[in-house]
């Protein structure tokens, strides 16, 4: 344009100027239109005069800022009044058809060869595309930059070219640290197999959909992220690099797994109910409560420290332990009520510690003053009373760690629902073995028996109804469907406890068991036989719970749990030893599962030693078991 600037308006090549597909016009000294080209048309949408429009053929100007801008006022005016360029002016051209466009004026004087002024050349360039993507981009940048969410790109190598605020809120880096460092700083290292996936999916051109992950702050912890990762493509479709918008969920993902804690707390907790009120014997009761106690805990070691009473009525104390010989404890002899044991055996409440040894209580008594040289280490300290539904402190759970910050309060609350469970069954532990003295004492045989009969059915069923009552009340916020099965297995503990009552707690068969067993799911599905024999009450209740145990997850997962499935039950009693076969068929492929279930646990355990045994066999055509029980 410089050159034509030096050149006169006669010297000018019109028929090149036409051909341009820049819009192109001239004007003389006073600014009549002399000259345009058929681009100039296109773009003011008109066809000016020639000698009679002046200045601009545009239909209608403006001021970028919106203001109306007279034809006298324009760029190529300008130029011709002061016969200097104006360069660098903005504004808009409106079309007889209303559209609008933003463009570049570039109007340049005409001289003769003696220098005078015999017009000017106006080049018009169309920057309506450019200004529409600069107002885009400041628009799309004042949006990531206030996100909340972390928003950044990257190329196909997986180098960090952008990075917003709420990225360096998120992940804890500013921009300058981030941009230009590797993606995989943001991956913790067991992760970063995840991300050449990535990267070859975006090369496909494909988009990655709330992705949920964790990455790694810059201080190093973690955090759970849903990631929404999409192509970047240049002008041509080439993907180039990709974007990522990633969001904290952390919030929710806490929620969800303390909702599924209070699930398996839920479960864990009727799964022990189960079995605690299926048996009456106290040493059992307690062992089973302590191991079980231990291993939820996570305790390195436990003790069960509880109160009993002779036939005279004098009172002594017992315990059991898990995790850890009884000769650790013997030597020691009997806790005493001191500081730090007197809130759990006075039934005031849990005492829970990450290093007992900082805690205010510990070390005032003699002569030991603190922990007895050869004891057991104990840093992590857990005590939960166990009390009755008189009030009466029956004994206490205690449980130990060598590393210190071991017990939480997940710990806690379970041992306590535990503790729960363990008074409730003692007492009926205890009733059962006050029911029996009373009847040896007594011996009037079928009055006495029709009397216990009577009372711990009662009893049993006041039982029930305490944990169906403490159960609704403390997990009011779990799903219905666990509640619904918690309530199940207390109704089959209660049939359970029916059928036993309307045999005067005699033998009941095991035709009326299995029956019985059948009767709660769909009794067609069902083929059943086997001999007349029969089991005294308390191997009666151990089938009935297995029967059951067995027939639920056969509902889950097994033959119950589609249209066609069949059970196959038969049993045989020989030498006071029953033999009980559950064949699964017709149900869907069973995988054995890759670690032994609760429920499994407390059937075995329940019909462990010298109860009889439990054999379960995941066979691809559907589960086989065999229960023995000694009678």
């Amino acid at each position: 344009m410089s050159a034509l600037a030096a050149m006169s308006r006669d010297d000018v090549s019109r028929e090149a100027l036409a051909a341009l597909p820049i819009p192109i016009y001239i004007t003389d000294p006073d600014g009549t239109i002399t000259f345009y080209n058929e681009a100039a048309v296109r773009f003011w949408g008109r066809t000016p005069e020639l000698y009679k429009d002046k200045w601009c053929g545009s239909h209608r100007l403006y001021w970028p800022d919106g203001r109306l801008m007279a034809h006298d006022e324009c760029p190529m005016a300008q130029t011709l009044s002061t016969g200097k360029a104006v360069i660098g002016v903005e504004a808009v051209v409106e079309r007889p058809d209303g559209s609008r466009a933003v463009f570049v004026p570039h109007p340049m004087p005409l001289r003769d060869a003696k220098g005078r002024l015999t017009g000017a050349i106006n080049m018009l360039t169309d920057v309506t595309e450019r200004k529409y993507f600069e107002r885009s981009s400041a628009h799309l940048s004042a949006i990531v930059e206030s996100s909340d969410d972390a928003i950044l790109s990257k190329d196909l190598n997986g180098i960090i070219q952008s990075w917003n605020t709420g990225a360096e809120r998120l992940f804890g880096y500013t921009s300058e640290e981030a941009v230009g460092q590797p993606v995989l700083m943001l991956i913790p290292e067991d992760r970063h197999n995840e991300e050449p996936a990535i990267i070859e999916r975006i090369r496909r051109g494909e988009r990655v959909d709330h992705y949920e992950t964790l990455r790694q702050r810059k201080d190093g912890t973690l955090i759970d992220i849903s990631l929404t990762i999409s192509p970047v493509k240049d002008k041509n479709g080439v993907v180039i690099g990709a974007s990522k918008i990633a969001r904290d969920i952390s919030d929710r993902k806490h929620a969800e797994r303390e909702k599924q804690k209070q699930t398996r707390r839920l479960d864990i907790l009727n799964q022990i109910a189960k079995m605690l009120s299926s048996d009456l014997d106290q040493e059992r009761i307690v062992q089973a409560v302590t191991d079980i106690a231990t291993e939820l805990s996570g305790a390195q070691f436990g003790a069960f420290f509880y109160n009993v009473a002779n036939e005279t009525g004098e009172e002594y104390q017992l315990y059991t332990l898990s995790g850890a010989p009884r000769e650790a404890f013997d030597r020691f002899g009997m806790p005493r009520n001191t500081a730090v044991f007197e809130p759990t055996f006075r039934g005031t409440g849990p005492v829970r510690s990450d290093d007992i040894r900082k805690d205010p209580r510990y070390g005032k008594n003699t002569p030991h003053h603190g922990m007895p040289e050869g004891h057991l280490p104990a840093v992590s300290y857990l005590a939960v009373p166990v009390i009755s539904r008189s009030s009466e402190t029956i004994g206490g759970l205690f449980f130990g760690h060598g590393q210190a910050g071991v017990f939480t309060q997940e710990s806690e609350d379970l041992v306590i629902g535990i503790a729960s469970h363990a008074a409730i069954a003692m007492d009926n532990a205890r009733l059962h073995k006050a029911a029996q003295l009373e009847v040896l004492q007594r011996k009037r045989a079928e009055e006495a028996k029709d009397l216990l009969l009577h009372e711990i059915k009662h009893r049993v069923k006041n039982t029930l109804g305490t944990v169906q009552a403490i159960a609704s009340q403390t997990f009011r916020a779990a799903p219905r469907e666990e509640r619904d099965a918690f309530g199940a297995r207390l109704r089959a503990m209660a049939e359970a406890h029916d059928l036993l009552t309307n045999q005067d707690w005699g033998d009941v068969t095991v035709k009326d068991l299995v029956d019985r067993a059948a009767a709660a799911f769909n009794p067609q599905r069902f083929s059943i036989q086997g001999d007349c024999t029969a089991l005294p009450s308390a191997k009666a209740l151990l089938l009935a719970m297995a029967m059951h145990e067995l027939g639920t997850n056969a509902v889950k997962y097994g033959a119950l749990s589609n249209a066609t499935g069949k059970v196959d039950i038969a049993w045989q009693g020989e030498d006071h030893k029953l033999v009980l076969h559950w064949r699964e068929s017709g149900g869907p492929m069973v995988v054995p599962p890759a670690q032994k279930g609760f429920g499994t646990n407390l059937i075995q355990r329940a019909l462990a030693g010298e109860q009889g045994r439990t054999q379960l066999d995941y066979a691809p055509d559907g589960l086989k078991a065999i229960l023995e029980i000694r009678y």
